[in-house]
């Protein structure tokens, strides 16, 4: 009896340490709209950034790929666009739009975004915006990058020049790193 006793308290302190560091773990959800690979290439370095947090699982999705389940499963969700004149492209808003309303379900959860442009003054800062005010109508927390140089989070832009070119483009891929890396640790600090 008492070796069945000493059995059955390692299996539930097994199973308390297991529910324990389960129960630590938060998900981040990066999801994408990608035409031209700009968006998909933003969304990896993003990826690599946050995947430098212990403690954190990153899943990294085309937005055509995430179902509601993975949406609301997720702690943190960080979009990314192409900027279409200005505005989010037409997927990402038809994404946005159908998701989850009623009772909340996405209240609480941490948001943040990134943007790929042709260029500077195109409206990446709009679109940017644009997806952290949707987040805000059902309830998320939203957070920008690290530093002052990217308070919207992430962008880059690939057609005009001098900023098409590796260096500028090692540039905006380090400020995805930075976007992923932050909300990843930010989320930790959520409960």
């Amino acid at each position: 009896m008492i070796f069945l006793t000493r059995i059955s308290i390692s299996i539930l302190l097994l199973f308390n340490l297991a529910s324990m560091a389960f129960g630590q773990s938060k998900t981040v959800l990066i999801a994408y709209y990608s035409k031209d690979g700009h968006t998909a290439k933003m969304a990896q370095s993003v990826y690599k950034g946050a995947s430098e947090v212990e403690g954190v699982e990153v899943l990294i999705k085309p937005i055509d790929s995430v179902s509601t389940e993975l949406l609301l499963n997720a702690d943190a969700i960080i979009l990314g666009s192409p900027v279409y004149n200005a505005n989010v492209a037409p997927e990402m808003q038809a994404f946005i739009n159908s998701w989850p309303f009623e009772n909340e379900p996405l209240k609480d959860k941490l948001g943040a975004a990134f943007v790929t442009s042709g260029g500077t003054s195109a409206g990446e800062e709009l679109v940017q915006l644009n997806i952290l005010h949707s987040m805000m109508i059902f309830g998320m927390l939203v957070a920008g990058g690290p530093e002052w140089t990217q308070p919207f989070g992430a962008s880059s832009f690939s057609s005009e020049a001098p900023f098409d070119n590796e260096e500028y483009e090692s540039l905006y891929l380090q400020k995805g790193e930075k976007l992923g890396k932050r909300i990843a640790e930010l989320v930790l600090k959520i409960d």
